[in-house]
């Protein structure tokens, strides 16, 4: 099985069109496209009754002491964690694909609800749910893709881990506002194949991509 995207290579650097955000020179960083790669996919074992895809960053940063803050860097020796910018679940069994910017086109302040994708899939919570839940202008349910935004001080780049996983379900057991998490609890000796896709990314000019 393979997983494969026009928008960037495995182990390339992810389009800033792709990210929820981009250098600027002046205030470090500045809003940018937020569209969904392309992605394609191929080779789906005959057995499968249907997909998942998750995309999952897993560097960012443990604590927020330095998160963001002028004069500080977040170091590299900094222990790391997940955080979820996509989970879709119910894609259909069968080569496929997405188009850049399909799933989404933009940022929705609070999230987007009126989702698009693949027929008879569904869209989950990502982790900028949490990230902007005690931001006025901002929180709410975040649905389906939001793209890169580490922190403009991370002395380290970013990897954006796309995994997608072959099942033997017609249906993910979840429901509602469902996370990466659950899914990945529903799917758990279900799995028939997996195929992953890597790009990174960075909003610190002085790390070399």
């Amino acid at each position: 099985m393979k997983l494969t995207s026009e928008t960037f290579s495995h182990n390339e650097v992810i389009p800033t069109d792709c990210a929820f955000a981009e250098q600027d020179p002046h205030e470090h960083i500045k809003l940018a496209g937020n569209r969904n790669p392309q992605l394609s996919w191929s080779g789906i074992p005959a057995n499968a009754r249907s997909l998942v895809l998750i995309c999952t960053d897993p560097d960012v940063p443990s604590s927020m002491d330095d998160f963001n803050t002028e004069g500080r860097t977040v170091p590299a020796t900094l222990p790391r964690a997940d955080f979820i910018h996509w989970v879709m679940v119910d894609i259909p069994a069968a080569d496929g694909a997405v188009a850049e910017g399909e799933c989404s086109d933009g940022i929705t302040p609070g999230g987007k609800h009126n989702l698009s994708g693949p027929t008879g899939s569904r869209q989950g919570l990502n982790d900028y749910t949490g990230f902007f839940a005690n931001d006025e202008d901002m929180h709410g349910d975040y649905l389906g893709y939001d793209g890169p935004c580490p922190p403009w001080n991370d002395e380290i780049a970013h990897h954006y881990h796309f995994r997608l996983y072959a099942t033997d379900l017609d249906r993910c057991p979840v429901e509602g506002m469902f996370t990466a998490a659950e899914v990945l609890a529903a799917i758990e000796g279900h799995v028939l194949a997996e195929a992953e896709l890597m790009g990174t990314y960075s909003l610190n000019p002085d790390v070399v991509l």
